[in-house]
C-alpha cells in the first residue's frame, strides 16, 4: 500500500527537496506552503497555499494519518534577517503558531511519524565565542542561551514536540539542522544563507575585483550540502531514535574560506573587504558523535564538491535573469 507524507514548508528550500525525495521513494506526497517554490519545480501529488499560523488551514492539511509529516515551515532566514533583531516577533510569533498547530493537529489526527526541523541556532551563545573550538555536542544545550530569538523559538518547539511526544503518544523525531545549502535554494534579496550569498556576489564580480565579507571573516561555521541533509533525515526518521540530533558537516571553516571556495569555483581572482555587518556567534560546527553512535553515519562530502555546484547553480541564474 502507498505510504503518504505531508510536506509542510514544501515552497522553500530544505522542504521542496525533502518532497520530491519522497515522491522518488514512492510516497503520496502533498505540499504545503505561503508560496509555490520558486527555484524548483515539485513533484508532489498535491500542493496547498495556505497559512500554517490559521488553525483552519493546518486543520484542512492534515486530513488524515499521514505516514510522515515533515513539519518545515518557519519564519526565517539568513544572517542579514536573523541577527539584526528587527524582525525577532514576526520570527516568534509566526513559527510558535506554526508549530503549536502542528503539533495540536497531528496528534488529533494520528499522524504515525513526524519530523521536526530545529536548529543549530538554539545552542548556547556562551559555547560559540571562541572560533576555534566551538562546543555543540546535542547535551550541551542547556542552561539555555541562544544568540537569537529565532533559536530561542526553536529551543520552545523542540520541547513542544517531546511534550506532545510524552503527553499524547505523538511519534517525533527531531534534527538539528547546521547551514544546509544547495542549487535551488534562495539566494538574493536578505533571506540568502552564506554560502548562498558568497558564490552571488563572486558570480557577479568581475575578474580582479573585489567582494563584501561582513566583519573580519574569521568567525566559523561548517555548511551541510543538501543531499547529505536528506540523507541524513531520512536515516532519522527510519530509526527508533527521537532526538535531538545534530545533523551538519564537522568540516569547520572561516567565512573568508568559504569565499575562497566560491572564488576558486569561479575561477576568478578577488580582493576580499571587510565591513560592518551582522555576523551571529564566533564559532559554530557540528558535533557528529551522537549521529554516529546512533544512526551509524554522518556527512562526510568535502564543502568545496557542494560550494562549486552550488556556485554553477546561481551563475546560471544570473545569466537566466539579465
Amino acid at each position: 500500500m502507498e505510504k503518504s507524507a505531508l510536506v509542510l514548508g514544501a515552497g522553500g528550500f530544505i522542504g521542496g527537496h525533502i518532497a520530491n525525495k519522497l515522491k522518488k521513494e514512492g510516497f503520496w506526497v502533498r505540499g504545503v506552503d505561503v508560496k509555490h517554490n520558486e527555484h524548483q519545480g515539485l513533484l508532489v501529488d498535491d500542493f496547498v497555499i495556505g497559512d500554517l499560523r490559521d488553525p483552519r488551514v493546518v486543520e484542512k492539511v492534515i486530513d488524515r494519518d499521514f505516514d510522515e509529516l515533515y513539519q518545515l515551515a518557519a519564519d526565517m532566514g539568513g544572517a542579514g534577517y536573523i541577527f539584526t533583531g528587527e524582525n525577532d516577533a514576526n520570527v516568534m510569533h509566526n513559527s510558535a503558531l506554526i508549530n503549536m498547530n502542528v503539533a495540536h493537529e497531528a496528534t488529533l489526527r494520528k499522524v504515525k511519524k513526524l519530523f521536526y526541523s530545529s536548529s543549530a541556532c538554539m545552542y548556547p551563545e556562551r559555547n560559540q565565542l571562541d572560533p576555534d573550538n566551538p562546543n555543540l555536542a546535542e547535551d550541551s544545550a542547556y542552561p539555555a542561551e541562544p544568540d537569537s530569538e529565532y533559536g530561542w523559538e526553536k529551543l520552545f518547539s523542540e520541547r513542544l514536540f517531546l511534550a506532545f511526544q510524552r503527553n499524547y503518544g505523538l511519534n517525533v523525531r527531531i534534527a538539528r539542522f547546521h547551514n544546509i545549502f544547495g542549487p535551488f535554494g534562495t539566494w538574493r534579496g536578505g533571506k540568502e544563507k552564506a554560502p548562498a550569498a558568497m558564490c552571488r556576489k563572486v558570480a557577479e564580480a568581475p575578474d580582479g575585483g573585489e567582494i563584501e565579507i561582513w566583519g573580519d571573516g574569521n568567525q566559523t561555521r561548517s555548511f551541510l550540502y543538501i543531499d547529505e541533509c536528506l540523507e541524513g533525515v531520512r536515516r532519522l526518521m527510519d530509526s527508533d531514535f527521537i532526538g535531538p540530533v545534530n545533523i551538519g558537516s564537522d568540516e569547520m571553516v572561516s567565512i573568508n574560506q568559504l569565499a575562497k571556495y566560491a572564488m576558486e569555483s569561479s575561477g576568478k581572482n578577488l580582493s576580499f573587504k571587510h565591513i560592518a555587518g551582522p555576523q551571529g556567534v564566533r564559532g559554530r560546527n557540528s558535533d557528529n558523535r551522537l549521529i554516529k553512535e546512533k544512526l551509524n553515519w554522518a556527512p562526510n562530502q568535502p564543502l568545496k564538491v557542494g560550494i562549486a555546484k552550488t556556485y554553477k547553480w546561481i551563475e546560471d541564474q544570473l545569466k537566466s535573469n539579465v
